[in-house]
Order: structure tokens, then C-alpha cells, then sequence
């Protein structure tokens, strides 16, 4: 069990929960620890965590038990991740203003109750004949299971190296994460400096009526020859297209062919962005293409 300076987590956690106000007189070098108590609909108590001035909704172990318990059908990786990833929560102009369970958010009710938004990114890997690597989510994702989708899509989490602002640093090192985690691409076959963030979109899209996302998205672009291992627990299929091999995926999704579905996010860069995105990528004019300051709000 973790300790902070001695004191045992678990202490620490019970003075929290029953305390309206408290600040530790003990915190580790640049870190301060403020505990306000909340109470909940259900009665239960829980409260919030100022970690270097930013807020995170902590819920007391009983309620992440209980959350757990009640979603028992999930897979166990999916669960796992639910619960350990904490998301960047950030407003609608991109400041980070604390951090989240990956369950709550996802969690419909959530998102339109407290407005939680989040951070994240989506790939788009081009090898050096020009076509899109895309990926089928696999059956077991909680969101959008089994749709096609861009190369890669996640989160930053919340810690140092992926909260890094310049130049979408934190953001570019987290991609580079996530394709060896999904992938299996090496870290070294793609380096954080060859991707180029070409923008950065605003959407909500709920999944079924309990899970959904609504995300602050940062569009990575990447023209590398990869080799992939996909990991099944992420992964269904994988497939390289040429820009019309991709017109013809889209008319069976809009046709219902096959039961050939697409990510909400990656129909929405589709729409607006990508076949324009797509010239500079064969041209080799991707810097001209990139407009950082703008944060387009998509529906």
C-alpha cells in the first residue's frame, strides 16, 4: 500500500472522508493536498483532490467497488483501464482544469450532468505509398466496439510527460504510447517529432445509453512504413486505403452494408477535414495544412 511521507493511503483516506476541511500539514516537494468534503445523491461521502491546483472528483473505495461490481459483464483489460487511466479534464479552451477515472469520463450521465470533457487524440498513419492505416475497435471496447476508426484513437493521461503544451508535446508523447500499446509499433518507428498536429476538434457522441465520449480531439498525423501487431484486446482488424478505397467504405456505412460502421470522431474529420488533409499528405505540405489555434466544435 502506497504511503505519503509515512502515512499510510488508506488513513489518509478515511481522515479525508470525514472531514469538511483539512490540509496536511505533511506533502511531498511541490505537491499540496486539499480534501473538501462532499456529499452525494446516494448519501455516500466523497470528496475533492487539489493537486497542484487542479481538481479531481475522487470517489470513496467503496464507490469504485460498487461501480466495479455493477459492470462485472465488462472485459477485465477494459475494466482494469477504466479504472487506473485518469483523463485530463479540460474546458472548451483547452485548460487543463483537473483529471478523471476513465469511467466517469465515459459515463453518459456524467458528461451531461458535470459537463466533463476530456482530452484526447486520434492517428492518422499514412505509409509511404499514402495510405491510411485504419483499425476495427475490438468487440470488448466500451465504446463504439467493432466500428472503424482511424489508426489510433485515445487519451493523454494525467502525468508529466503528457501534459507537456508545447507543440502538442504531452499529446504527440501519448500517441506514441498508444500505438505500441494497440499496435504493437515500436516506439522508435515512430518518433514524437514526426508527427504533425494539424488540429484540434470539439465533439460529443454518445455510444449506447450508458457510455459515450466527449472529447477535446488533437488530430496527429504521421507518413511512416510500420510494421503492426495488433493487440487483440484493443484491435479487431486492421487495414490499409487509398482515398478511394475509403469512399467506397463510407457509401457501405451510409448504405448499412455489411454492418460496416464508423466512429463518430473519425466520420467527423472525414467530413471536414481529411480528403484536403489527404493532398498535403501526398504532397508533402502538411505544416501548411496546420491551424493549432482553432478549435472547431463539430456535431
Amino acid at each position: 500500500m502506497s504511503s505519503l511521507t509515512g502515512f499510510p493511503i488508506q488513513n489518509l483516506l478515511a481522515v479525508a472522508a470525514s472531514t469538511s476541511i483539512k490540509r496536511l500539514s505533511v506533502s511531498p516537494p511541490r505537491l499540496k493536498y486539499l480534501f473538501v468534503n462532499r456529499s452525494t445523491s446516494a448519501g455516500r461521502k466523497s470528496f475533492a483532490l487539489r493537486v497542484s491546483g487542479s481538481y479531481s472528483s475522487v470517489a470513496s473505495p467503496s464507490t469504485n467497488m460498487g461501480d466495479a461490481a455493477a459492470d462485472s459483464g465488462m472485459d477485465a483489460v477494459q475494466r482494469r483501464l477504466m479504472f487506473e487511466d485518469e483523463c485530463i479534464l479540460v474546458d472548451e479552451n483547452d485548460n487543463v482544469v483537473g483529471h478523471d477515472t476513465k469511467y466517469n469520463c465515459h459515463l453518459m450521465e456524467k458528461i451531461e450532468s458535470e459537463n466533463l470533457l476530456h482530452r484526447a487524440f486520434s492517428v492518422f498513419l499514412f505509409n509511404t505509398k499514402y495510405e491510411l492505416l485504419l483499425q476495427q475497435r475490438s468487440a470488448t471496447k466500451v465504446t463504439f466496439p467493432l466500428v472503424w476508426t482511424n489508426t489510433c484513437c485515445s487519451h493523454p493521461l494525467y502525468r508529466e510527460s503528457e501534459l507537456i503544451p508545447e507543440n502538442a508535446l504531452g499529446v504527440r508523447n501519448a500517441a506514441q504510447r498508444k500505438l505500441l500499446d494497440e499496435l504493437g509499433i515500436p516506439a522508435e518507428d515512430v518518433p514524437v517529432d514526426q508527427f504533425t498536429p494539424l488540429g484540434r476538434i470539439l465533439y460529443k457522441a454518445p455510444s449506447d445509453g450508458k457510455w459515450g465520449e466527449h472529447e477535446l480531439d488533437y488530430l496527429l498525423f504521421i507518413v511512416r512504413d510500420v510494421n503492426v501487431n495488433p493487440n487483440p484486446d484493443e484491435v479487431a482488424d486492421i487495414k490499409y486505403v487509398n482515398k478511394e478505397e475509403l469512399k467506397e467504405l463510407l457509401r457501405k456505412a451510409d448504405a448499412g452494408e455489411g454492418g460496416i460502421k464508423l466512429s463518430p470522431w473519425f466520420r467527423l474529420v472525414v467530413d471536414n477535414f481529411l480528403f484536403k488533409w489527404w493532398d498535403h499528405v501526398e504532397k508533402g505540405t502538411l505544416s501548411e495544412a496546420a491551424d493549432m489555434k482553432t478549435i472547431h466544435k463539430l456535431t
